[in-house]
């Protein structure tokens, strides 16, 4: 596999939408209608092997061989966690020239993308950028920085492939939260989200769809503009500046006083509220006069408030906090009127964190069968 190459005429069919895949049809003298068969075989049967689809004639699927390419990511590592939390580490080949996209092996440019289960949904977190450029003190997705964007087609392939592993079948919900700052990488991230919410893509409805920024003012505002109504979540992590400078190297560039104000303008512009994202270091953040001057600014927005108990990770100085200062932490927020919730902590026994797997890797991995 090594030195092989997609040729540049080869195109990404995750990227394609009705009118792209109908035009090419067209111009390779099929009919128009062959775009509708594609689309059913790949979103709503599972199936990429163009062999398969035997509703094509022979011409038409030995042109969608030639013409198209599935999957550009590399499944290097699988996890399973004993409470069905699947995450996948995935290696993107590279596309170093004009002449198509190269095939490196293993391919040095990985994210991880998980699948959550809960008794009634599967979720899908994503990374939207190889690396990621904020470089949060406690997240192992920053170390390295950033690599490069994902494109839409890379970002909607990670859902078809979680959806392929053992007992996930359909995905419900779509959480933009794994590696990556989403509206660092606007244009692909909405033209993914369009792929996912489409009834002929996953037919996900954008309510069940979550961007998390780590807040960049100017980014917000312009997501406004988007016409799905998607959800979007604040990364805060801290209810001061001095304190949220410790920990994410971006909050030089912006006060939370800036954040909220393009919080305000979101939901005046969508009348959606904004979910306030606070990870709990233990005895950083997680003091009750820290919840008391969080719930001041969540009832500012009136913005729910997602707690989420830190999940180690080797070589960072951060740690778990307490159950009982967890517990204490949310209930001085509902004392204040704030709906708080912990969220449930899953995939405990993998490389739970997110970038962790990506980041034990960096030593080699070999793909999976």
């Amino acid at each position: 596999m090594s030195g092989d190459s997609i040729g540049a005429e080869q195109r990404l069919f995750f990227g394609e939408t009705p009118e792209s895949l109908s035009s090419w049809a067209v111009g390779h003298g099929l009919p128009a209608f062959t775009a509708s068969q594609l689309l059913r075989w790949v979103y709503e049967r599972s199936v990429t092997d163009p062999g398969a689809m035997t509703d094509l004639s022979k011409r038409a699927r030995e042109l969608v061989a030639s013409g198209f390419h599935f999957a550009v990511g590399v499944p290097l590592a699988s996890q399973l966690a004993t409470d069905g939390t699947r995450k996948l580490l995935l290696g993107w080949r590279e596309s170093p020239s004009p002449s198509g996209l190269t095939i490196l092996e293993p391919p040095s440019r990985r994210t991880e993308c998980v699948m959550i289960p809960t008794e009634d949904r599967r979720t899908a977190c994503v990374s939207s950028q190889v690396g990621c450029p904020v470089g949060c003190r406690f997240c192992a997705s920053g170390i390295g920085g950033l690599e490069g964007n994902l494109t839409a087609a890379q970002i909607v392939e990670q859902v078809h492939r979680l959806r392929l592993e053992p007992e996930v079948g359909r995905i419900s919900h779509v959480v933009f939260m794994g590696m990556g700052e989403p509206l660092a990488n606007l244009a692909e991230v909405q033209q993914a989200i369009r792929t996912l919410n489409a009834p002929w893509g996953f037919g996900i409805s954008a309510r069940r769809i979550t961007v998390s920024t780590v807040g960049l003012p100017a980014a917000i505002r312009k997501f406004c503009e988007f016409d799905l109504p998607v959800t979007l979540a604040l990364s805060l992590h801290a209810p001061s500046d001095a304190l949220r400078r410790e920990i994410i190297p971006w909050a030089s560039y912006s006060t939370i006083a800036e954040l909220l104000d393009a919080c305000d303008e979101w939901f005046r512009r969508t009348g959606r509220e904004i979910t306030l994202e606070y990870i709990l270091l233990g005895g950083f953040n997680d003091l009750p006069a820290h919840a008391e001057e969080l719930a001041v600014l969540a009832k500012r927005l009136r913005a729910n408030v997602n707690l989420i108990r830190y999940n180690e990770v080797e070589g960072l100085p951060y740690r778990r906090p307490r159950t009982d200062d967890v517990r204490r932490f949310q209930d001085t927020l509902r004392d204040r009127r704030v709906n708080a919730h912990i969220r449930v902590s899953r995939g405990r026994d993998i490389a739970a964190a997110c970038g962790q797997l990506r980041h034990q890797s960096l030593g080699g991995v070999s793909p999976v069968p």
